[in-house]
């Protein structure tokens, strides 16, 4: 289990204080000196802000923000080469620029020395390397910065690759994760920029993904499946995992000679099939996706290679995704929406499909889906797209603050990798036409008569666990009301209007009731002829009368402004 002290610990211990020097040091090296300010974290780089030379900054700094985070992820090495390889797949916590700029990422790196790696091989194997292979190289065929793999054979004559963890790396990755869930924390709190992207939980995420890769038990369990799932399909190979040698830092596979299916000159050469292997190749992912949910999730050219008899031979398992049924059937929705230039259905896919920490504006939603089916959608099927297309609607999503579930993107990447691959060998080659039958299958399964009576069985089995358990839990709430342990609140609302309302009529009926009376009374007095007397009429029944005159005049105007009589 990797170990990530808590946030803000290296600022009491200045544990690894040389290499967040070092960190710091890069970053301000490729203009990222203000966030370096932001953070109050200068006093650490007075040292290597004297040797980075103002050429250097200027040169780097005419560079786009995503590509100078690429480059420095790349001279911070391995942890911070992974963590940007991770950050790719995140299209909902890092801008869509950034995720495309760190895809780019190269994970080449000086191979370690092989007396260091046959230790590692002694020590998971539990006997000398030379015990249990007849022979194996020791120039790597591939380094890596997890990992470094050989070419090998087992007594038995069985040729295989041997992928060893890199020594130490586990130690390494530590260090580098706690230094980089301390500055996630500085950035959270001091650059309101950054806040949205959640950078603590990018480097949590990170730390995730980071412990399955470097368990190489985890990528065997990936293979055996994928073998499982292609079983008696000839036109695809997945190697096989001897689990004997197999342990959390020793992989032992079969050993695959074969042509990378980006080598486009040498297939033609040796006579494969180029169309066949776009068939072949796109098909492969599409029941991945499709059929089963589980697949492949960084299908690039370096880990796809074409073996005699144009079979796909799928290379490299660390990194794969599982997509949920609802999210398949939701993404199939999108596409056909999409293809029928539906603006209403596509929104509400989108919706559906995305998360979201604020209520989005539907509106403005549609008005934007309107705008990117009008530019993309209004062409042949065959000139479209799809990488091109899916990476502008992340684009969208992104600037109405919308986000893709990780899976989902792995999924759209995946898919969208495969059509690149696919436009090189067939430049003809149209994915949606060819991924039609699969999506056709996707929608048809929902009507399955299986799928119907599962789905009964479902809710009749959770009407029957409602009905169980309502009564008892009925009880418990008022059990809990008779001991004062549940407060109720309760607002009825319009009922401070109701109130006004009420208070409004009461008020003018005692103004009727006191201008009546006046009136009767002030008639009584004239009648009466009670002294004093005006020209032969009592003055105190005149002054009643003129009171009950200007009351009666008072109440008029207040209904007639009110509108009502």
């Amino acid at each position: 289990m990797l170990s990530i002290r808590k946030i803000g610990i290296i600022g009491r211990t200045y544990r690894h204080l040389n290499r967040y020097r070092q960190i710091l040091t890069i970053f301000f090296k490729y203009g990222f000196g203000e966030f370096v300010e932001l953070l109050k974290i200068e006093q650490y780089l007075e040292i290597g802000m004297q040797m980075i030379s103002r050429q250097h900054r200027e040169q780097t700094e005419r560079l786009s923000r995503a590509e100078r985070v690429r480059m420095a992820f790349e001279e911070l090495g391995s942890t911070f080469i992974k963590l940007g390889q991770v950050m790719s797949t995140q299209p909902g916590l890092i801008p869509i620029d950034l995720v495309n700029e760190l895809t780019r990422l190269q994970d080449n790196v000086p191979a370690s020395p092989f007396d260091a790696i046959s230790e590692v091989l002694r020590e998971d194997l539990g006997r000398p390397v030379n015990v249990v292979f007849a022979s194996i190289d020791k120039t790597p065929i591939a380094s890596a910065s997890i990992a470094q793999v050989y070419s090998a054979v087992l007594l038995t004559g069985e040729r295989v690759a041997v992928k060893v963890r890199r020594p130490g790396i586990k130690k390494t990755v530590e260090a580098d994760l706690e230094i980089m869930m301390y500055l996630a924390g500085l950035m959270e709190r001091n650059i309101e920029e950054f806040a949205p992207h959640r950078p603590v939980q990018i480097v949590e995420e990170f730390a995730r993904a980071l412990e399955r890769e470097l368990d190489f038990t985890i990528e065997a369990t990936n293979i055996e499946r994928f073998k499982r799932q292609f079983s008696g399909d000839e036109t695809i190979h997945v190697p096989r995992v001897f689990r004997e040698y197999t342990t959390g830092r020793v992989l032992v596979m079969e050993h695959i000679d074969g042509i990378k299916i980006s080598d486009v000159a040498r297939l033609e050469a040796e006579g494969y099939d180029k169309k066949l292997l776009t068939k072949r190749g796109t098909d492969v992912t599409l029941k991945q996706v499709f059929n089963h949910g589980f697949f492949h999730a960084d299908p690039h050219p370096g880990n796809i290679f074409v073996l005699p008899g144009n079979v796909i031979c799928p290379l490299d398992f660390g990194l794969v995704g599982n997509v949920a049924l609802k999210h398949r059937e939701m993404f199939v929705d999108l596409l056909d929406a999409l293809v029928h230039q539906n603006v209403s259905d596509t929104t509400d896919v989108l919706l559906k499909l995305a998360i979201w920490d604020d209520e989005p504006n539907r509106l403005a939603l549609e008005r934007d889906v309107a705008e990117f089916i009008g530019q993309h959608l209004y062409k042949p099927l065959k000139e479209m797209d799809l990488g091109s297309l899916l990476h502008h609607l992340l684009e969208m999503l992104t600037r109405h603050r919308l986000r893709i579930p990780p899976n989902v993107f792995l999924m759209i990447k995946a898919i969208a990798t495969v059509e690149g691959i696919a436009r090189r060998l067939d430049p003809d080659f149209d994915i949606i036409t060819h991924a039609t039958p699969f999506l056709r299958r996707v929608k048809l399964a929902r009507f399955s008569p299986f799928r119907i009576a599962s789905a009964t069985a479902r809710t009749a089995a959770d009407l029957g666990r409602f009905a169980r358990q309502f009564p008892g839990e009925l009880l418990d709430i008022t059990r809990m009301i008779k001991g004062e342990k549940i407060a109720f609140q309760m607002e009825i609302r319009g009922l401070k209007t109701l109130l006004s309302t009420m208070d409004q009529v009461s008020n003018r009926l005692s103004f009727s009731i006191i201008i009546g009376a006046l009136l009767i009374g002030s008639a009584m007095i004239i009648a009466t002829k009670i002294p004093p007397l005006v020209f032969g009429m009592s003055l105190l029944g005149i002054i009643g009368f003129a009171g009950a005159a200007i009351m009666g005049v008072w109440l008029l105007i207040a209904i007639l402004r009110k509108g009502r009589l």
